[in-house]
């Protein structure tokens, strides 16, 4: 499977978050929303994860 990136340096924040989380879709997804609500102060809801899931980008790859 595609590993994806949610990396916060992307988007504009109050405080300049440099924090990039990649991994498999979903559990990617699910850090994120945990990301996003307790340092962002979002609220856990389908727009939120709709938002975060259009956004994901797919992961570069890297030479082992």
């Amino acid at each position: 499977m595609t590993r994806m990136v949610a990396d916060c340096r992307l988007y504009p924040s109050e405080q300049g978050c440099t924090l990039t989380i990649s991994g498999e879709p979903e559990e990617v997804l699910a850090a994120a929303v945990q990301h996003a609500v307790s340092s962002h102060g979002h609220e856990d809801s389908d727009e939120l994860r709709t938002w975060l899931r259009d956004n994901l980008k797919v992961e570069a790859a890297t030479s082992a």
